[in-house]
């Protein structure tokens, strides 16, 4: 008989600017942000294609975006993937703000250091 697969686990990594799901100690995928003012901005979310299909995008964001809830900070989706799972929880609507062009001029010099 198998064990049972053990749960991913998501962690904030704040030296790397990202959030990162691991499944079974490996690291299956990531969220990225860079924090603007009070507001977590989310820009980039990947899976590895290994770990495709399994729904870790969601397990990731969902608790990423507890995470930022918990931190009294609020939430730009710029990520398309991210943008696409609030519209789908409502839970969050509360603590998101919308993505202006001045936020994406500030994102661009951000990534570029």
């Amino acid at each position: 008989m198998t064990q049972p697969a053990a749960a991913p686990t998501v962690q904030r990594v704040d030296a790397k600017h990202h959030y990162e799901i691991l499944v079974e100690g490996e690291t299956a995928g990531l969220t990225a942000y860079r924090d603007h003012d009070n507001q977590r901005v989310f820009y980039h979310t990947e899976v590895d294609d290994a770990f495709a299909g399994q729904g870790l995008a969601a397990v990731l964001v969902q608790e990423a975006l507890t995470d930022v809830r918990a931190s009294g900070k609020r939430i730009v989706p710029v990520c398309p993937y991210v943008a696409k799972f609030l519209k789908k929880h409502e839970e969050f609507a509360d603590l998101t703000d919308p993505v202006t062009p001045e936020l994406l001029q500030w994102l661009d010099t951000e990534l570029a250091h």
